[in-house]
């Protein structure tokens, strides 16, 4: 059965020492102001830019390295990933909803469920 997927989030995994700093910086390089999560006080939203990407901040634990990440939205979480595995992905860990994945540099991505609703619809690749 065909699926659809799309790179929609970005990412910026910020340890608890750089949150603050790093949210007012990217908030500031893109003009845009960062709107908490009202139910996580971890997240920040600047919102959506070119064709529906979202940017976001995640304050991650202590210890962490500050990186970039991208979610991969999808309609068929199994099926995206095993697509992703067949272009030389690697499964790191099971995060009970979705999975946290590797790509062939070695940079991490995660395959979500849809997250951005009517911009999954607009912006989606179908697959076979």
């Amino acid at each position: 059965m065909p699926h659809r997927s799309r790179l929609a989030i970005l990412l910026l995994d910020l340890p608890p020492e750089v949150h603050a700093a790093g949210t007012a910086f990217w908030a500031g390089a893109t003009g845009r102001t960062a709107a908490p999560d009202p139910t996580d006080g971890d997240w920040a939203s600047l919102g959506s830019f070119a064709g529906g990407l979202h940017l976001e901040v995640q304050r991650t634990g202590e210890g962490t390295p500050p990186r970039w990440h991208v979610d991969v939205e999808t309609d068929d979480v199994d099926a995206e990933v095993a697509r992703l595995e067949a272009l030389g992905a690697r499964r790191e860990a099971d995060m009970g909803s979705f999975w946290q994945m590797t790509d062939p540099a070695g940079l991490v991505f995660c395959v979500v469920g849809v997250q951005t609703g009517a911009e999954f619809d607009r912006h989606a690749v179908p697959w076979p």
